[in-house]
């Protein structure tokens, strides 16, 4: 009976990997019955029954995953991959459960319908407009870095503990929420990540664990980075799986923010991507739009690019190839370079007069 169901489970492994496939042309569908539908009440479930635990089970749990694993291939290599009749149908079972629970618990999003379609606005936009909303963020900027700094050629400091600003990311959503019901946080599970230095090093500010629904936040990182981030694991935590549109959600959750560091921090966050965006486009042009820059505000950004030097190391690419695919391979076909759609949809959420600053 037990072989049975594993030969079953193993079956099931490349039935679901083509049911997938076919799912992933009906992003309506799956917006309407398992984004609003069935991934809600999972997701909740999950946050208040694992949020009450103060540390991190999705962590654990990855690394029993891994112990199994290094036990697995140390088994196939000491007994030379004999009885593949055996271990095979044993390994793609297991493959099949986590296949299937990774894609039930959250993965499903991945395949919603992309963020613009959802707020009705364009995917697209001039750079007439995109040099105008950097002008905006640009005086919204400096207007909070001259409140909360020293003055104007000295970096925000975030005098923070990590608990504190954990507690004020919910304030965010708190506010969002308003207009935005389906952004609604109830039953917290946002966590220290047990693994912030070896996600330093990878290059990482955080990550949401699939399997538990938990968010976790790389503490390590600059204070001033963990805002935006904890915004952006929430983000993900609500259903919003892709990479560029968790950020668009960040940039909203902290700019609209009632604490004026959160906002600081938001306002510089989508400030960054739309003087990137520039930059491609017509170099220049960043150069004056940076010399109307309080110099303090560029201190913060230096702050982080030191920190991420200071813990650069050989193997940093390797991780982030290897994220990158896994971006490609859950509908992301410009793997990290997708980010980058985070800019349309700050152009063209704000050049809608209803969402004005």
């Amino acid at each position: 009976m037990k072989r049975k169901s594993v030969l079953i489970l193993a079956i099931l492994f490349p039935v679901q990997i083509i049911g997938i496939n076919i799912l992933k042309g009906y992003p309506y569908f799956i917006e309407e019955y398992y984004s609003h539908g069935l991934y809600p009440i999972i997701s909740k479930i999950m946050r208040y029954s694992l949020g009450i635990v103060p540390f991190s089970l999705g962590d654990l749990l990855y690394a029993v995953l891994i112990i199994l694993l290094i036990a697995w291939i140390v088994r196939r290599v000491s007994q030379k991959f004999k009885n593949p009749k055996i271990w095979l149908p044993d390994t793609l079972a297991t493959l099949s459960v986590i296949y299937f629970c990774f894609h039930l618990f959250w993965g499903f999003n991945y395949y919603r319908l992309p963020l613009h379609k959802s707020l009705e606005i364009e995917d697209n936009y001039t750079t007439e407009k995109l040099i105008k909303l950097t002008e905006t963020l640009i005086q919204q900027s400096n207007k909070l870095h001259s409140q909360l700094a020293e003055n104007d050629t000295v970096k925000v400091k975030y005098d923070f503990s990590k608990k504190e600003l954990f507690d004020r990311t919910l304030q965010g959503y708190e506010n969002l929420q308003k207009d935005f019901p389906e952004l609604s946080y109830n039953g917290e599970a946002l966590k220290r990540s047990l693994y912030s230095l070896p996600l330093t090093y990878m290059g990482f500010n955080g990550y949401l664990n699939p399997l538990t629904n938990e968010a976790q936040v790389n503490t390590i990182i600059v204070p001033y980075k963990i805002p935006t981030t904890a915004s952006h694991e929430i983000g993900h935590q609500l259903g919003f799986a892709k990479e560029n549109e968790a950020n668009f959600i960040a940039c909203l959750a902290t700019m609209n923010h009632p604490d004026p560091y959160f906002r600081y921090s938001g306002f510089t966050f989508a400030l960054s991507y739309c003087l990137s965006e520039i930059y491609r486009r017509e170099p220049e042009t960043v150069k004056k739009m940076t010399a109307k820059m309080n110099p303090g505000i560029l201190k913060n950004y230096r702050e982080v690019d030191d920190f991420w030097l200071r813990h650069t190391n050989p193997f940093e690419p390797i991780f982030q190839a290897t994220y990158n695919r896994y971006l490609i391979v859950n509908n992301q076909s410009d793997g990290m370079k997708s980010y980058s759609y985070v800019v349309a949809l700050l152009v063209n959420y704000f050049d809608d007069s209803r969402n004005a600053f």
